[in-house]
């Protein structure tokens, strides 16, 4: 038996057997072809990626009935790059000049454009890379006659583990027999993690090198709720895991009784609870669990699930439909996020060294004003249906504020002139995501209507820790006390301005930070709709004091470890039964 710790990336607590997904790599079968085969090799290749893209247009309607439209648009890339003559003439000029058999010249260019796309240096390029894998495992499992994938033969339920999925791989599991997912690379902010939590299945991510203590059929617990592995494990352990599973229902199905309560404390504090959203299809269950509203709407979705950037209509009609479906509750539309990670090989002319300290966010669009200016329109005129909030990410310095501001009112005018309803007065605000915007907050504050503390970055820049380098999780946490000074400095700085300060970032929906975050003044949260029972449960069951006390006492120390115990601490003595499994998580 064996213990692994990786990244809870969708919870739950599982067990059961494993089926191993290997690498793209296969077996290839190689050989010098006649000068009479290559026209039917060439035809072979051609019906090859017509099946696939039928397959692929299967997937993607599959995808569209189970999680929408929005969600189903990550498939475009792949079906783009299956018609791409930049990828066929390669393969084609192989099997003519190099008399390459199809399967070999297929492996060879896929290979290729899989190396380019990692060489270039960052996450996003990277999930691209094995998207490209993806593809060739596809195409060379119609090649050699396996035309139906080992995910869709499964028989019983069983748990997958590789190295890294892709978002196809995932959507095209039959949910009936897969039980939870285990990848050894990965973060919480990958596309393939939102797709997890998208379908409700057990997954933890960057369990390095899991793959090789495994074989098919050998038996493992997967614990979604604190990023734990136990491989074949014992008859005692399982039992444990048992009696915590079933507590974790237990206490899930209770919380379910608080979709129609107000997160309100003891003493009558309210405290709002918003919805961190990436398609509009999502506001259904920020409503289900008695959300107050949309407090991320994350808008480079839009953009990273399609192979061309949408336009303004397209921007506007998914904009103007999750602000209707809130019903006059707020939603909060957070510009382009893209660059780093998050940046696809269509708006990127030159690889950057360093993308995550380079042309990201927020002067990415200053930089690319038409885009930026395009979805702003889209923004603004969705304001004409609903409450609708302007929220730009990464701001670092008070220019980058002011310029951003003069392009808004710009859009304005042309908007005005065009006789296009909109909102005349639309709240402007910032996520608060790296150390000088923090520092300057109080500066930042007389700018705007509104902060958003967003401490996924926040953590990563204050600490100089990747966030989605499994290497170095260890290092990654936002019980920091350096983290934890800058975000009460933020608050402070709102409350000084009279400014709403909210929390968007993973720590909005763990149990553990809620006491903290609410004794430093906080009383607006935004988090994952799922999460939102669990933390209006603790909310419930705290009064004001209680809070600040606790705050006040983890201000004194100065060490995560401290911090972290005490926190946990104080959640386990409010409800062992509720809320133990959390504060030993």
């Amino acid at each position: 038996m064996e213990r692994i710790k990786g990244i809870a990336a969708s919870p739950g607590i599982v067990w059961g057997k494993v089926l191993l997904l290997g690498e793209a790599e296969t077996h290839v079968p190689r050989r010098i072809i006649l000068e009479k085969e290559i026209t039917g090799e060439i035809d072979r290749l051609h019906k090859t990626l017509e099946h696939a893209l039928r397959a692929l247009a299967q997937l993607r309607q599959h995808t569209e009935r189970e999680l929408g439209a929005d969600a189903a648009k990550i498939f475009a890339f792949h079906e783009g790059m299956l018609k791409d003559r930049s990828l066929i003439d390669p393969i084609e000029n192989s099997i003519r000049v190099a008399h390459a058999n199809v399967e070999a010249a297929v492996t060879d260019q896929f290979q290729k454009l899989s190396r380019q796309f990692r060489s270039m240096g960052n996450e996003i390029f990277a999930a691209k890379a094995d998207d490209i894998l993806d593809l060739q495992r596809r195409v060379l499992g119609l090649l050699m006659g396996e035309e139906e994938d080992r995910l869709e033969r499964l028989s019983e339920p069983t748990i997958i583990v590789a190295h890294e999925l892709t978002p196809s791989q995932v959507a095209a599991v039959p949910r009936s027999k897969v039980i939870a997912f285990v990848t050894e690379a990965g973060g919480l902010t990958g596309h393939t993690s939102i797709v997890f939590r998208a379908m409700g299945v057990p997954a933890v991510v960057g369990c390095l090198n899991i793959a090789k203590k495994l074989q098919d059929g050998d038996e493992i617990i997967v614990d979604g709720d604190s990023g734990e592995i136990v491989l074949k494990p014992d008859a005692q352990i399982k039992s444990d895991f048992q009696k915590r599973a079933e507590q974790s229902a237990r206490v899930r199905l209770k919380l379910e009784e608080t979709d129609s309560l107000e997160a309100i404390t003891t003493d009558g504090v309210r405290i709002q609870l918003h919805g961190n959203i990436e398609f509009p299809a999502e506001v259904e269950n920020v409503l289900k669990h008695g959300g107050d509203g949309v407090g991320l709407y994350r808008t480079e979705f839009l953009f990273l699930t399609s192979d061309t950037p949408p336009d303004e209509e397209e921007q506007f009609e998914s904009y103007k439909n999750t602000i209707l479906m809130l019903k006059g509750r707020p939603c909060t539309l957070r510009t382009l996020d893209l660059g780093a990670d998050k940046m696809t090989q269509e708006m990127l002319s030159e690889p950057e060294r360093n993308p995550f300290l380079g042309l990201r966010s927020i002067r990415y669009s200053l930089q690319h004003q038409p885009m930026f200016k395009t979805q702003l329109r889209a923004i603004l005129r969705a304001s004409a249906f609903g409450p609708a909030r302007i929220m730009f990410p990464l701001v670092s310095t008070l220019m980058e504020l002011r310029q951003a501001k003069l392009i808004v009112r710009d859009v304005m005018e042309e908007l005005e002139e065009e006789g296009i309803a909109f909102d005349p007065l639309p709240k402007i605000g910032i996520m608060i995501e790296v150390p000088s915007a923090a520092l300057m907050a109080r500066t930042f504050a007389t700018e705007v209507d509104f902060f958003s503390i967003g401490t996924n970055d926040l953590v990563q820049y204050t600490l100089a820790v990747d966030r989605g380098n499994e290497r170095v999780a260890n290092l990654y946490t936002a019980a920091s006390p350096a983290v934890l000074h800058l975000v009460k400095n933020t608050i402070r700085a709102g409350r000084y301005a009279n400014i709403e300060t909210s929390l968007c970032g993973e720590i909005a929906g763990d149990p553990v930070f809620t006491m903290l975050l609410i004794g430093m003044g906080l009383r607006t949260l935004s988090l994952v709709p799922g999460q939102i029972p669990l933390i209006k449960r603790v909310i419930r069951s705290v009064n004001l004091e209680l809070c600040e006390r606790l705050a006040r006492k983890v201000g004194s120390f100065d060490s995560e470890h401290q911090i972290q115990t005490s926190l946990r601490d104080e959640l386990r003595k409010l409800d062992p039964a509720n809320f133990g499994g959390w504060a030993t998580a």
